[in-house]
């Protein structure tokens, strides 16, 4: 029997997550969390999931860990120690991961070719794209096509996430900036 390479990844997210969790410096999170993107990247890129695959390489390992270290620039690396426990946080992330599993059991089998994603809409993309949209890449006629509006309301959201993103940390930046030199300049300034 083969195990396949999805399995090696998926227990490779695993301890990267449990790392990122652990570890207490949030320089080292940080770029922990930029390579768990790019192994999911990978992962999805393996599941045929191409366009999700590229989404998450540059979002989610890009510019994620940008924001990361720009973040990071304006504050300490390392986290605060906490004596408190959170014990009601963790039953929340433990009934939380249960109802997820619990949600796949009725999903078909991985690669089952009769599963409902192979034989709904997909038959209809491969069949359609060249007479319909005139574009015989099928991903390209999906994307900017069948799926238009997903793809510009997911656009959207990236816009706006960035942007949201640019005015918080120029925002600290210029706090940082009125608080160095105070009200009347520089401080020992003439």
């Amino acid at each position: 029997m083969t195990v396949p390479v999805e399995f090696f990844l998926f227990v490779f997210l695993i301890a990267i997550a449990m790392s990122v969790a652990w570890v207490r410096d949030l320089f080292a999170a940080g770029m922990l969390l930029g390579i768990f993107s790019l192994v999911s990247a990978g992962m999805m890129l393996l599941m045929d999931a191409v366009d999700v695959s590229f989404t998450e390489a540059a979002v989610g390992a890009g510019v994620s860990t940008v924001l990361f270290l720009g973040a990071l620039s304006l504050t300490d690396s390392s986290e605060k120690s906490s004596i408190q426990h959170h014990w009601t946080g963790l039953l929340v992330v433990l009934g939380t991961g249960s109802l997820l599993i619990f949600g796949t059991l009725d999903m078909p089998y991985y690669g089952d070719p009769a599963a409902p994603i192979h034989n709904h809409v997909a038959p209809e993309y491969l069949l359609g794209s060249r007479v319909d949209i005139e574009i015989p890449n099928v991903v390209t006629s999906v994307l900017a096509s069948y799926r238009g509006f997903d793809t510009f309301g997911e656009v959207a959201v990236v816009f706006t996430a960035a942007v949201g993103a640019m005015l918080l940390l120029g925002g600290a930046r210029r706090r940082t900036a009125a608080s160095s030199t105070g009200p009347d300049g520089p401080p020992g300034g003439a």
